[in-house]
């Protein structure tokens, strides 16, 4: 990161946006793939996974794009659309593959108590939620 240019954690509703941004892209994906793989079937199901093709589509699929993006781009598209970037929190470059893999399952921990870890970012004085401290990472904007 350029030491020239000052940088501005992301907050929390800048980061939901981002979120809600790639929720729809990730279904615009997934939703057409899996009617192709099961038809109406998959509508009408109340299983975790229907079968093999389920968890291709709709858990590796989205993990291997997002871990992509976080090492090629630094963020997600919807991270893209607010100007944020994911950033190792303490040089200010890429996040490695490691922290991306951290990053990406460190969601499941922020989610599961009733999604705390993830409105923690509301409260840390450097933006991070549970998944970003474990992963060593922080959600950055350059100022202009």
């Amino acid at each position: 990161m350029n030491d020239q240019i000052t940088m501005m954690y992301v907050g929390f509703w800048p980061r939901v946006l981002a979120s809600l941004v790639d929720t729809a892209i990730v279904a615009l994906i997934t939703a057409p793939l899996m009617y192709f793989a099961y038809g109406e079937m998959y509508s009408a199901t109340d299983s975790f996974a229907v079968g093999p093709m389920d968890v291709m589509i709709n858990y590796l699929l989205p993990f291997v794009g997002v871990i992509l993006f976080w090492i090629y781009k630094s963020a997600t598209p919807g991270k893209m659309v607010i100007k944020a970037q994911i950033v190792d929190a303490n040089s200010g470059n890429k996040p490695s593959l490691k922290q991306s893999v951290i990053r990406y399952f460190g969601y499941f921990v922020s989610t599961i108590p009733f999604g705390l870890g993830l409105m923690w970012v509301g409260w840390d004085k450097r933006k991070q939620g549970w998944h970003d401290k474990l992963a060593r990472t922080v959600v950055v904007k350059p100022l202009q």
